[in-house]
């Protein structure tokens, strides 16, 4: 495995792999890498003659009073964790290599619907931040395609549209979300998670396929649907950040005649904002 932290010298890399007609696959992280990420890679490589995983935790995505000074850098961990999988290459640039204008000169990528909902009322500028950082992630390694966790829906219909929008030549796949045993979708900010809370904080994930499973039963109260699930968050001694029943395609709020809804929500412990969603296809 090879560690690039440089634009040019990786893309001398991956230009040798395209002229030899390689398929190259990309899996974009912050690090911290768990076993979900881990999946991802794998999924690349069901595809792909060449897999690159790239480590950079972006600025330009956290909001004031939001984690990025805490978020864990584990550079050696995950280089550990990369080359026992079987990862070609992994990119680890500096922000200065990224933003080498410096973030408030930076170009932006805007994707101007679905992004002021759900994740994005309460983190504003955040999917601003991220389809700019992907978007240039993208022009770097030029991939075939790209995989995407499901577990950040909303991130993944948002990268979804600009690479429609932009007309860029990337597949985007989407990775399962993978949980632990008792249901908790992995992330890497499960690390702070009390010992305390942890066995209650399985409520996010159980209120959301309550919800789907009043849906398929044959409710189509939407609303209330909501207003239930965040009691029974709140019940549980948590903050309730969303709980939003919508269109899967355009996460809009899902109508009586929508056959694709996905249920998603967001909540605080003491120290972690997590986040989830469930899925329903109705016939």
């Amino acid at each position: 495995m090879q560690v690039f932290h440089h634009i040019q010298s990786i893309r001398e890399a991956l230009g040798v792999d395209r002229l030899a007609g390689k398929r190259i696959g990309f899996v974009p992280t912050m690090g911290n890498l768990h076993s979900a990420h881990i999946e991802l890679v794998k999924i690349a490589q069901q595809s792909c003659d060449i897999v690159v995983c790239s480590i950079f935790v972006n600025p330009l995505q956290f909001g004031l009073n939001e984690d990025w000074d805490k978020y864990p850098r584990t550079f050696d961990a995950d280089t550990n964790k990369l080359r026992e999988v079987g990862c070609d290459y992994v990119f680890y640039p500096s922000e200065q290599e990224i933003y080498p204008n410096g973030m408030a000169e930076q170009t932006r990528v805007v994707v101007p619907t679905m992004i002021d909902v759900l994740c994005g009322a309460s983190r504003p500028g955040h999917f601003e931040g991220v389809t700019t950082v992907v978007s240039k992630l993208f022009n770097i390694v030029q991939p075939d395609e790209a995989v995407f966790g499901l577990k950040d829906f909303q991130q993944l219909a948002v990268i979804r549209r600009m690479v429609e929008d932009l007309c860029m030549p990337v597949d985007i796949i989407a990775g399962p979300i993978f949980r632990a045993e008792d249901g908790l979708a992995l992330s890497s900010r499960n690390g702070f998670i009390t010992a305390a809370e942890r066995p209650q904080v399985t409520v996010l994930n159980q209120s959301l396929q309550q919800a789907l499973t009043h849906i398929e039963a044959g409710r189509r109260d939407f609303a209330e649907l909501e207003l239930e699930a965040v009691a029974t968050i709140e019940q549980a001694g948590f903050k309730v950040d969303y709980v939003n029943i919508c269109n899967s395609r355009t996460l809009t709020p899902a109508a009586d005649d929508d056959t694709d809804i996905t249920a998603l929500g967001a909540m605080y412990t003491e120290s972690a904002r997590l986040i989830d969603n469930i899925s329903l296809e109705l016939t």
